[in-house]
């Protein structure tokens, strides 16, 4: 590997945080007002499939899976697209980028919890001290009361991310094995397929409810950057990252989402930085910090 993969492949990740930082104020500004959540996950899904397929006719491959693998393939469906995607969206709709943006960063979390419950981690009281922080900044997050215009039922959408984050972990645990065998762009292509026929059920008739007519240039730009920057782009560019760096790399790039969604959230929405979501910040900022750090 060349030092200028390795910039490229740092470029990539930080492009892909900036693109996921900058998604949750612009899902706020057209759903549910203009788009309900489920058919936003449908577009942003199924224009996903078509571009990774795309992507593919580009660049002929192995086009197929194992047999023994596509179990694992419809797990990773279930907790990576159906439950992951489904609730992230819909769970943003309710609360604010801000806590969308924080919460999501318990997602180490969550994976080293299960980890621990695999034994594919060891016990530390450095860690548990990561766990403790990170679990009580997302709960005072999550109880503190704040009145928001643009957060119709905190309670209720704190606790969908909260779930989406559990969600991810598993698929994150899930995925490896697969990542280890197939090429990141074959996984994810094939991980997206079976999404989008089960979220299909769930999403067809928001979608099909849609008035395009109310959809101003403004709005039809925002569903463009959610659907190619946040979802096509930002899964493409985490594959080429992790194919270049190591995943502890990758992941840790995560840390900056908060810092993008509060500049944009600030600007576009005036959302506030009030001082029990800077304790909480920095309790799961800590939190997480711990949980990763290595023992010289």
């Amino acid at each position: 590997m060349t030092a200028l993969q390795t910039k490229k492949a740092h470029w990539a990740v930080l492009a892909t945080n900036l693109l996921f930082g900058i998604n949750f104020s612009v899902v706020k500004y057209i759903s549910p007002a203009y788009i309900q959540p489920f058919g936003l996950n449908f577009i942003r899904v199924s224009v996903a499939v078509l571009l990774f397929w795309m992507l593919y006719s580009l660049k002929p491959s192995k086009a197929g899976i194992d047999k023994k693998d596509i179990p694992r393939f419809l797990l990773c469906a279930l907790t990576g697209v159906a439950i992951n995607q489904l609730l992230f969206i819909k769970g943003l709709t309710l609360t604010t980028p801000i806590h969308g943006a924080l919460l999501i960063l318990v997602t180490p979390v969550f994976i080293l919890l299960l980890a621990f419950v695999l034994k594919t981690e060891r016990v530390t009281l450095l860690k548990i001290l990561g766990l403790s922080l990170a679990i009580c900044g997302a709960v005072l997050l999550i109880l503190a009361r704040e009145n928001s215009v643009i957060g119709s039922n905190m309670l209720l959408g704190d606790l969908l991310i909260i779930i989406n984050a559990v969600s991810y972990a598993f698929y994150f645990v899930l995925v490896k094995p697969l990542m280890r065998k197939y090429s990141p762009v074959h996984v994810i292509r094939w991980v997206f397929s079976f999404g989008i026929l089960m979220i299909f059920p769930f999403c067809w008739q928001e979608f099909a409810a849609v008035d395009w007519q109310l959809f101003s240039t403004s709005h039809i730009a925002a569903l463009i950057f959610v659907v190619i920057g946040a979802t096509f782009l930002a899964y493409y560019f985490t594959v080429y990252g992790l194919q270049h760096l190591s995943a502890g790399a990758v992941g840790s790039y995560i840390y900056l989402q908060p810092v993008f969604s509060a500049i944009v959230s600030a600007l576009f929405f005036k959302e506030q930085l009030s001082p029990y979501k800077l304790i909480a910040a920095a309790l799961i900022f800590t939190g997480v910090y711990f949980v990763n750090r290595k023992k010289d």
